[in-house]
């Protein structure tokens, strides 16, 4: 087998944070039965994440919000820091066992890429983790758009048109419409069928548009959207 046929088949490396160990262990289960995926550390604390993952070979983080000690979000605002300065791609998804909004918009503010509840389905957690090892954000709709509304009771006097911005100005009109519908919080499936277009045509796009905005996913896309102008409070 070549190298490139082996890099690309290696599996997808996975943390578990929970100070339940059975949470932990069940966790663990269900990743370790994918093929593509595996389990390759655990801490029962946000310090000890901390400690232990900021060098790590780890590709994914599943991040429980409520521990002991140092919590979730705290967790996951220093690892994603200690990351950006290391030039670690690493990814965090926030777990709780609470519908909260507040959870989600604070997770995404301390540059997590994803938000799920704990009972979720097996199935969805896997995906998640996989969309977001693909670099996509796991995060509803409804939830990008309260934090568009959030950013805008925080940011008032942010500018109604579109700031000066170079990385703006590198994205072509599709792009741009794109990056538009993105902030007003449609998923991939409903951007292809306003714009006539496949779905994976609108992954392409989402792709470029984050690349030239130099931006991790998609909810750091809207936030830079909303700085710049393109999409106002609410969405619109």
């Amino acid at each position: 087998m070549s190298t490139s046929i082996a890099a690309a088949e290696a599996p997808i490396r996975v943390a578990v944070v929970d100070d339940q160990a059975l949470v932990r262990a069940g966790f663990s289960m269900v990743i370790d039965s994918q093929p593509d995926m595996r389990v390759v550390a655990q801490a029962d604390n946000g310090a000890t994440a901390v400690a232990e993952l900021t060098a790590a070979d780890v590709d994914v983080v599943l991040m429980d919000v409520r521990m002991p000690g140092m919590d979730g979000l705290s967790a996951t605002g220093e690892l994603v820091a200690a990351w950006h300065r290391g030039g670690n791609d690493a990814r965090i998804i926030v777990l709780t066992t609470f519908d909260v909004d507040e959870y989600a918009i604070d997770a995404i503010e301390h540059g997590a890429s994803g938000f799920l509840l704990k009972d979720a389905p097996p199935e969805e957690m896997l995906a998640a983790i996989r969309n977001v090892h693909r670099g996509d954000a796991v995060l509803a709709p409804s939830t990008t758009r309260r934090l568009l509304d959030r950013l805008g009771r925080q940011r008032p006097d942010l500018p109604p048109a579109t700031a000066p911005d170079p990385r703006l100005g590198d994205l072509t009109d599709r792009e741009r419409e794109v990056l538009t519908l993105i902030a007003q919080g449609l998923t991939n499936q409903e951007i292809a069928a306003q714009l006539v277009v496949a779905e994976a045509t609108v992954k392409t796009h989402i792709g470029r548009i984050l690349a030239k905005l130099e931006v991790r996913d998609r909810v750091q896309a809207v936030i830079f959207a909303y700085e710049v102008g393109l999409v106002a409070p609410g969405g619109k």
